[in-house]
């Protein structure tokens, strides 16, 4: 009990009782009442609603229901970009509780699968929740609390959330928009309900194309290439930088493959099958791409290390392996 002191433990218990009244009443959220209530601030109703949206988000709340709202009020636009800052803020404040509550004695229990899983987050930090963001994979409120728990940064968690919710929000805001204008009748009425399904098919097909550009491999640090490399049977590293680079300033690793990127289809067949390939160069560009080319080509165990050659030199310093 040393790690948790009395006042986090006053502080999680009284976060897990609001958020169990509020999923108990959940229910009965009525969303003509809410958009009623807000509008009723007048001027100050934008603000209202955000920290409204803001503290639905921490207590498990349907986002859903907010954003569409967002839409009915302030319309398209302005209803966009409100229920983003809402939407955001509530997830910098969940992700905020869960790392001051218990970030650090998760840490510490991590152990097999899980902490593998905490790792690989971690490597790919905002590209991470980007995807998550655009792929909704893990229900919004539960992923707010659960990337706090990791160590991925701050200001890279609140700028990728804002900026790649976006699409959702904007198709979900406008659909609430189009609600509204379909209650109010009118000849525009047809016309924005055809844009909102538009946007609805959009976001839908979203995940399918965020797939096929997501890199097809797990990322690893430096520090992590090395202790893979001290390990039997060791992975292979291929390095896809050209021959001069291999040799130049930045040197390789030993027992490195050299398949220079541009070459690397036509000389598959120099590649190990029966161990995982660990792709290097001289940040992690070039080992992206490739590790897309070989994904397509039937290769799955693919590790990429982040920042290259330049991160491993950084970290572990000059090798008599250097060319």
């Amino acid at each position: 009990m040393k790690s948790w002191p009395w006042f986090r433990i006053a502080l999680a218990s009284a976060l897990l009782a609001a958020i169990a009244v509020a999923v108990a009443f959940r229910d009965q959220m009525d969303p003509a009442a809410l958009e009623a209530w807000i509008a009723g601030f007048g001027i100050t109703a934008p603000l209202v609603f955000v920290i409204v949206y803001a503290l639905a988000s921490v207590l498990f709340l349907p986002g859903m229901v907010m954003t569409l709202a967002g839409g009915a009020l302030f319309g398209p636009v302005w209803g966009t970009l409100i229920n983003l800052f809402g939407a955001t803020l509530g997830a910098t404040a969940a992700f905020l509780v869960a790392r001051y509550l218990g970030a650090d004695w998760i840490s510490r229990r991590l152990g097999g699968r899980l902490k593998d899983l905490v790792t690989g987050v971690e490597a790919e930090g905002w590209r991470f929740v980007a995807f998550v963001r655009l792929v909704p994979l893990f229900p919004y409120n539960l992923l707010n609390y659960a990337l706090g728990l990791t160590r991925i940064r701050l200001l890279a968690y609140v700028i990728a959330t804002f900026v790649f919710m976006a699409p959702g929000a904007f198709a979900y805001t406008y659909v609430g928009y189009a609600g509204r204008q379909a209650i109010a009748g009118g000849e525009a009425a047809i016309q924005t309900g055809l844009i909102a399904l538009a946007l609805l098919a959009a976001v839908a097909f979203l995940p399918r194309l965020v797939k096929r550009l997501r890199v097809p491999a797990e990322w690893l640090t430096a520090q992590e290439l090395a202790r893979e490399l001290a390990e039997d049977p060791a992975p292979v590293v291929l390095d896809v930088r050209s021959p001069q680079e291999f040799t130049g300033e930045l040197g390789h690793l030993e027992g490195a493959l050299n398949l220079p990127l541009d070459q690397l289809a036509d000389r598959l067949h120099e590649l190990p099958t029966d161990r995982p390939l660990v792709l290097v160069c001289h940040t992690d560009r070039r080992s992206r791409a490739a590790a897309k080319l070989l994904h397509a080509r039937g290769f799955h165990d693919l590790r990429i290390v982040r920042r290259g050659m330049t991160a491993w030199r950084a970290a572990e310093g000059s090798r008599p392996d250097a060319g």
